[in-house]
C-alpha cells in the first residue's frame, strides 16, 4: 500500500497552553531536518492542531519512518492514505479496499472513528462511523465491530482531501530538540555517557559534548570511537559540537603530585573545570554525565560530591538511579552498545588507581590539589587553548 502523508501525533506539547504553538514549530523544524537526508520530497505542515508529512512523488517508506522515530517530540507516526472526495459510496468502496490491502486476515474487530475537520461535509461523524461500518461488515463476514478493544481502530478524518489511517507507529517520545536550552556532555567511550547524552536530548535539551583524550596512552581509535559514539547520539539530537581535549600532561601531573587513591577524583575535578569552560563559552545552562550512584569507585555519593565542588553550574545525571542493565538495555535500543564495548580504552581507565578511595573527603582532595599549583593552571589554559573542535553530524 502507498501512504501519501504522515500524522505526526505529539505528547506533552498538547498541554503547554498559550506556548504550544512554540513547541510544534520546534517539533515541524526538527521533522524537515529529520528528512533532509532521505530520498523523496516531503511537505511539513500544521494544519488544526495537527502536524502532517505530506510525501510528494516516490520516496522510501522504511527509511521515512526510521527516521521519524528518531524526533524527539513525537509519540506516534500514523501512515495515512488520501483519498478524493467523490461522494459517499466512493468513500465506501475506497475504504472497503483499504481494509482489503492493509488488513489480508479478515477474522478481526474494528471500530471506525471519524472526524469532520470540514464541517460542510453532508454527513455527520456519527453517520460516518455507522455507515463506513456497515460497509465493512457487508464486505468482511469475519469482522465485528468492538467500540471498547477494537484490534483495528479506523480513522477517517474528513479534510480537503479524505485521510484514512488505522496504524500507529510509536515514535521517540519527550520534547523538540532545543526547546528547553543546551547543555555540556562529558563524553567518553564507555557505555553509559551516550546513554546520558540521549535521555537528555529527550527532554529537549541540545547537546555539545567533550572528550578527553591522552595520547599516547589512549588511541587514536579510542577517539574515533568516541566520535562515532557522537555520531549515532546525533541521529536524535541533532549536530553535536565535539570538543577533543589532550589531558595527558594534566593526567601526568596529577599522578606524578597527588595520592594515587585519590587520582580518579581530582583527574575528573579537572575534567568538570575544562567541560564547565567549554560549556560557559558556549552558553550551556549545564553539565551531563553517565554517573550512576555506585557504579564504580568515583560515583559513591561522596566522589559525585567531590565532583561537584568545583562546578557552578548544574550537574545533570540522567542515569543516576539506574541498574547496568538499565543503560545497557537503552544503549541497544539507541544503537551505541556495539560501538561503546569496542576494546579501546579511553583515559580514565588508563591511569585508574589500584585502590581508589570511595569516601573522599573534599577538603583532603583540596589540599592534594595544593601540590599541582604552579604548574596546573600552565597545563589547564595548554588544554583549552589546543582542544581540537569536530562538527559531528548523525550517522545514517
Amino acid at each position: 500500500m502507498r501512504y501519501h502523508t504522515f500524522l505526526i501525533k505529539y505528547g506533552e506539547i498538547g498541554i503547554k497552553g498559550k506556548n504550544r504553538y512554540l513547541f510544534e514549530d520546534a517539533l515541524v523544524r526538527q521533522v524537515r531536518f529529520a528528512l533532509k537526508d532521505v530520498d523523496g520530497r516531503f511537505e511539513v505542515h500544521k494544519s488544526q492542531a495537527r502536524i502532517y508529512v505530506d510525501c510528494e512523488g516516490d520516496y522510501d517508506y522504511e527509511d521515512t519512518v526510521e527516521h521519524l522515530k528518531r524526533v524527539f517530540g513525537i509519540v506516534g507516526i500514523c501512515p495515512v492514505v488520501r483519498m478524493e472526495d467523490r461522494g459517499f459510496e466512493q468513500l465506501k468502496k475506497d475504504v472497503v479496499s483499504y481494509m482489503d490491502e492493509a488488513y489480508p486476515d479478515k477474522n478481526l474487530t474494528f471500530k471506525v472513528e471519524a472526524r469532520r475537520a470540514r464541517k460542510s461535509y453532508p454527513l455527520t461523524s456519527m453517520e460516518i462511523n455507522c455507515d463506513l461500518g456497515e460497509a465493512i461488515l457487508n464486505a468482511f463476514p469475519g469482522t465485528k465491530v468492538d467500540v471498547h478493544h477494537p484490534d483495528v481502530l479506523l480513522n477517517v478524518e474528513v479534510r480537503n482531501e479524505i485521510y484514512v489511517y488505522s496504524q500507529i507507529i510509536p515514535g521517540a517520545g519527550g520534547m523538540p530538540v532545543g526547546t528547553n536550552g543546551k547543555a555540556m556532555l562529558l563524553l567518553s567511550g564507555g557505555i553509559d555517557s551516550p546513554v546520558a547524552g540521549y535521555m537528555i536530548s529527550k527532554r529537549g535539551v541540545g547537546i555539545e559534548a567533550v572528550y578527553f583524550h591522552a595520547p599516547p596512552y589512549t588511541s587514536e581509535r579510542a577517539k574515533q570511537k568516541v566520535v562515532d559514539l557522537a555520531k549515532i547520539v546525533s541521529r536524535y539530537a541533532g549536530p553535536v559540537k565535539l570538543y577533543v581535549v589532550n589531558f595527558t600532561d594534566i593526567q601526568l601531573s596529577i599522578y606524578d603530585q597527588c595520592p594515587h587513591d585519590e587520582l580518579t577524583i581530582i583527574m575528573r575535578r579537572y575534567m568538570m573545570r575544562i567541560a564547565e569552560h567549554f560549556a560557559k563559552k558556549d552558553g550551556c545552562l549545564g553539565l551531563i554525565t553517565g554517573e550512576s550512584i555506585g557504579q564504580v569507585a568515583s560515583q559513591t555519593m561522596q566522589s559525585l560530591a567531590a565532583t561537584n565542588d568545583v562546578c557552578t553550574i548544574p550537574v545533570y545525571r540522567p542515569v543516576i538511579g539506574f541498574d547496568k542493565q538499565e543503560i545497557v538495555d537503552i544503549a541497544e535500543k539507541i544503537g551505541t552498545y556495539e560501538t561503546s564495548i569496542q576494546p579501546f580504552e579511553d583515559c580514565c581507565t588508563i591511569f585508574v588507581a589500584k585502590h581508589p578511595v570511595t569516601k573522599p573527603n573534599v577538603e583532603v582532595i583540596r589540599r592534594s590539589e595544593e601540590r599541582l599549583s604552579g604548574k596546573i593552571e600552565e597545563l589547564m589554559e595548554t588544554a583549552l587553548q589546543t582542544a581540537e573542535l569536530i562538527e559531528v553530524k548523525q550517522s545514517v
